[in-house]
C-alpha cells in the first residue's frame, strides 16, 4: 500500500481518487506537509489549504 497525492488538492491517501475531491491521484509527489489548523495557518492560506490532514508540497 502506497501513499498516493491528490492531482488537484494534494491530500495524502492510499485511494486511486481522492476522498475529498474525487480527482485522481499520483504516486509522484515531493515533500510532506501537515496541517493541525488551516485557519491560523499561514502556510495553508498560501496553498489554498481548507481542511485540516496529510499533504504533499509537489505533485506530478
Amino acid at each position: 500500500m502506497s501513499i498516493k497525492a491528490c492531482t488537484s488538492c494534494k491530500r495524502l491517501s492510499s485511494n486511486e481518487r481522492c476522498p475529498v475531491c474525487n480527482n485522481p491521484t499520483s504516486t509522484n509527489w515531493s515533500g510532506f506537509l501537515y496541517i493541525v489548523n488551516p485557519d491560523d495557518s499561514d502556510i495553508a492560506k498560501e496553498l489554498n489549504i481548507e481542511l485540516p490532514g496529510e499533504y504533499a508540497l509537489r505533485v506530478r
